[in-house]
């Protein structure tokens, strides 16, 4: 390995003893014109860096570690463990490498939920090189949570792509079929009806005898009971129908997302109105409904038809997770970029090991589910350029928040010649 090349500081110690006063007053100028240097490079750079004495004491961080730590301007944070400013990192790990020593850079991953929900890349090297010992780290914060989503959308877009060639073929395969099914149950209701009015007027006109009359009653009781069975048999059928018809639809819906016509809109509004919709569904499962909604929330910027698709959704699901007797509560509130609303349910939860695969095509824990419901959800939320938080407790219940945008801000500009102020 070749030696390392000495450096201006070693060089100056090395002739420290025969150092003038003017000397001393260049050299003292030149370290302060490298030492700006280096600051104005370091803030520059949009990687957040941090350096750490060897009991986690923060020596230095730039103006992007600034950032992505969500430290007030002009906020002291030298002097301050990074323990304090993240909390969600290993920091034991990372000082016992710095006490091995050894030429090694440490990598972690991890996500902060403060100042909001964020995925870090963490690079750590000690700072006194290959050397054993504490002396210090210095930590290098990426912020992948973009690549990480994109990532995600192209995992999910690739997988969408396979599906799409049987969306088509499925929407034509049983679209026809479920219209000509549709078509003779029809016919055949119309001629149940037909039987069963000519059964009563040949009761009601024919002459009959008293053996005549028995054996003719015991005929119409048998064909009575053959229409009823008939009209049940038809009616479950239609039902099957409109099942397969609603899995076509949200087939189609999650593979053909339209975009949202995004415009100012009351969100408590379009719950209530979701609410009015789905009032019969939820009276006939005994349901109670808890609304803890915002009064003084301003008015959002969203697509009102596909919010109320989203919450038709997770309203449905939650729901279905509840037996009679069980509280859907809807809350509305703001944040500081926008708004928010959550469903929640006192169902049996969702387990964790079901959590990772909650927004994947297909997957369900229902019986008759079609698993699109909360990819539809997913898409349209993603589509608002809002996010989804779940939280749920097995034996306790589960909480959707939906987490969506304010109006996008406008910067005014000054025209030439103009006072900006």
């Amino acid at each position: 390995m070749p030696p390392a090349k000495t450096s201006f500081v070693d060089k100056v110690l090395g002739r420290l003893t025969r150092l003038d006063a003017d000397n001393v007053r260049a050299l003292m100028q030149r370290l302060a014109e490298e030492r700006s240097l280096l600051e104005t490079v370091f803030n520059i750079v949009e990687d957040g860096i941090v350096v750490t004495a060897d009991d986690g004491r923060v020596l230095y961080l730039n103006q992007s570690a600034v950032r992505l730590l969500g430290l007030a301007e002009g906020a002291k944070a030298e002097g301050q463990t990074i323990q304090q400013l993240l909390p969600e990192l290993d920091w034991e790990k990372l000082r016992a490498v710095d006490q091995e020593g050894g030429s090694q850079v440490v990598r972690q991953e991890f996500e902060v939920t403060w100042p909001r929900p964020r995925f870090f890349r963490l690079f750590a090297a000690p700072i006194d090189g290959e050397a054993s010992g504490s002396a210090g780290l210095a930590l290098i914060l990426n912020d992948a949570t973009e690549a990480r989503q994109k990532e995600f959308e192209t995992v999910e877009s690739e997988r969408l792509q396979a599906l799409t060639l049987l969306a088509a073929s499925l929407a034509h395969e049983i679209g026809n079929p479920l219209n000509a099914l549709n078509i003779h149950l029809q016919l055949m209701e119309r001629e149940i009806r037909r039987l069963r009015t000519e059964l009563l007027a040949m009761r009601n006109n024919t002459p009959r005898g008293p053996r005549p009359r028995a054996l003719q009653l015991g005929a119409e009781q048998a064909a009575f009971a053959s229409i009823d069975k008939l009209q049940q048999f038809a009616g479950v059928a239609r039902g099957e129908i409109g099942r397969l018809d609603y899995i076509v639809s949200q087939f189609l819906q999650a593979l053909r997302p339209s975009n949202p016509k995004l415009r100012s809109a009351d969100l408590n509004q379009t719950i209530r109105e979701t609410l009015d919709l789905l009032q019969p569904e939820l009276e006939n499962r005994g349901l109670f409904i808890a609304e803890e909604l915002d009064g003084k929330l301003p008015a959002g910027h969203f697509d009102p038809d596909q919010i109320k698709q989203v919450l038709v959704n997770l309203i449905r699901n939650a729901m279905q997770a509840m037996t009679r007797g069980g509280t859907l509560t809807l809350a509305t509130g703001q944040h500081a970029e926008g708004q928010w609303f959550s469903v929640g349910d006192t169902g049996g939860g969702i387990p964790q090991e079901t959590m990772n695969r909650l927004f994947k095509p297909f997957h369900t824990t229902k019986k008759k589910g079609t698993g699109l419901g909360l990819m539809i959800v997913q898409r349209l939320v993603r589509a608002h350029h809002g996010r989804i938080d779940v939280e749920s407790h097995v034996g306790r219940g589960t909480r959707f928040r939906i987490w969506l945008p304010g109006p996008p801000k406008v910067r005014l500009l000054s025209h030439p010649g103009e006072d900006a102020s």
